[in-house]
């Protein structure tokens, strides 16, 4: 069976003509085709997508082929998207201006009901540091923390842990979660050794988690660190596109203040995974047990997103709200979102520049595709897609713009606040660095958020004399202020 609809990916009833189907596809690569539109990547994948569409439509047999093989499958558990704008309509004006999409991806309404515990087989591999940074307290919170991770899972779930430090070590090979008590012992015998190279674990933890990849299962690599890593961060972000090819995300959770949190963001977003700061070993456990049970409850793995603003619309700052909240890299023409769960939607929020001078009429803005594997019996990779318009008038109707929209940005607002900050100080602008984490610390209180407003103050009392950031306070703010997205976005449990 396709991985893809074709009827659905050139937007034409399966009783489409040939001409039909030859209207539909000339339509779409006036947007999409590379020539029209070279400077989105979105465009770029998504005019791949309609061309092999276009070409199976257009060979009988192909297309029979299809028909007769669609027409036996019976229908599953799906996904749904909503799109929604920030403005229905605009005026046109001389300058730029800027509109909102607020895209939310679901189970659908027939999706299953189970126990918490959901069917979702896991194919996951710890890579664990354990370097001489994590000698004491640190490592043995640690190898608890993998313990009870151990405990939590089943027989039909796949495990392997990797610890590294200048090298790598395979704790557990890939094997099915039988006999507990071994895997754990196994954990309690690491040592903290050496000093730090992510690129080593990660490349042995691959290797582990290839070993058992497949369609059914949600295929998972979590690292945890403490320290830098140093000459291989490229390497490691090639690995990370490598995990991403093959439909394998990677989690990355910085422990205490000595780490890269770009370097984590940038892999962890290559991949659809989820980047966390643990400001404390006291909760290693915590996390690491939250974010196993998390994958255990998945409804679709591996969905990806792709936005396709038409020639003359720009894509800007695209953001994951929920369920982690985290910048998304559009340069590969779909950004891999991660896991959706049965209980929590998948939100994404991006900005468009809409271009001055446009003539009146309703006109589109952008094309949206989704795609993901539904872990159902079946193993359905499904696929949406959606066109946004908008209308361009003298005289739009007065009207606010959606809440949901209102509320993430002004959260997000706090976190580019921080954001601004950094750049700042990074180009030596101390009085404006200051002046934006002073604001920063008010809107927090105003929010009530108290205790990372004095934070923020702390940190602005600090640039004035140092003339540079804690790095434990840098790392609280960006990952708070984060963390307060969540309470804005859609992720809220599913009713």
């Amino acid at each position: 069976m396709l991985s893809f609809d074709p009827y659905l990916l050139l937007g034409v009833d399966r009783t489409a003509s040939v001409e039909d189907i030859k209207t539909a596809y000339r339509r779409l690569a006036r947007r999409l085709h590379p020539d029209a539109n070279p400077l989105s990547p979105g465009a770029a994948a998504q005019f791949q997508d309609i061309t092999a569409a276009y070409e199976l439509l257009l060979d009988p047999r192909s297309r029979r082929n299809y028909d007769r093989e669609s027409a036996s499958t019976p229908d599953g558990p799906s996904m749904t998207m909503t799109v929604t704008l920030s403005k229905r309509a605009i005026m046109p004006l001389d300058e730029p201006q800027v509109v909102y999409l607020l895209i939310e991806i679901a189970p659908g309404k027939h999706a299953e009901k189970q126990p918490e515990r959901r069917d979702s087989r896991l194919n996951l591999t710890l890579v664990l540091d354990h370097s001489n940074s994590m000698n004491g307290v640190r490592l043995d919170r640690v190898k608890a923390a993998a313990q009870q991770i151990i405990d939590q899972l089943d027989e039909n779930d796949v495990l392997s842990v990797v610890g590294f430090n200048d090298r790598s070590h395979v704790i557990i090979p890939a094997t099915t979660v039988t006999d507990k008590a071994a895997l754990k012992a196994r954990v309690s015998l690491m040592a903290a050794r050496g000093g730090t190279e992510i690129f080593r674990g990660l490349e042995a933890a691959l290797e582990q988690n290839l070993r058992y990849l497949g369609p059914r299962l949600v295929n998972h690599m979590l690292l945890l660190t403490d320290g830098n890593t140093f000459g291989d961060e490229e390497k490691c972000l090639e690995l990370a596109q490598q995990a991403a090819d093959k439909g394998i995300s990677i989690s990355a959770m910085g422990l205490g203040k000595d780490w890269n949190d770009r370097f984590l963001d940038e892999l962890a977003s290559r991949t659809g995974g989820a980047s966390k700061f643990v400001a404390s070993s006291s909760v290693v456990a915590r996390f690491l047990n939250d974010h196993v049970r998390s994958l255990a409850n998945v409804f679709a793995e591996r969905v990806q997103v792709s936005v396709a603003p038409d020639p003359d619309i720009y894509l800007e700052a695209p953001f994951k709200l929920a369920p982690s909240p985290q910048p998304l890299d559009s340069t590969q023409g779909f950004m891999p979102v991660g896991s959706l769960q049965y209980n929590r939607l998948i939100s994404v929020l991006v900005q468009l520049e809409i271009p001055p001078g446009l003539a009146e009429g309703f006109r589109t803005l952008a094309r949206v595709a989704v795609s993901g594997d539904i872990l159902d019996q079946r193993i359905t990779k499904q696929q949406l897609v959606a066109d946004v318009s908008i209308n361009v008038t003298s005289n739009p109707e007065p009207e606010d713009p959606p809440l949901p929209i209102i509320d993430a940005l002004a959260r997000l607002t706090l976190y580019r606040m921080q954001e601004r900050a950094n750049e700042a100080l990074e180009r030596g602008d101390v009085v404006e660095a200051t002046r934006r984490l002073e604001r920063l610390a008010t809107r927090l209180l105003e929010m009530g958020e108290p205790q990372l407003a004095e934070q923020a103050r702390v940190e602005a009392e600090r640039v004035v004399r140092t003339h540079q950031l804690s790095e434990m306070g840098r790392k609280t703010l960006k990952y708070q202020t984060r963390s307060l997205i969540l309470s804005a976005s859609t992720e809220d449990e599913i009713p």
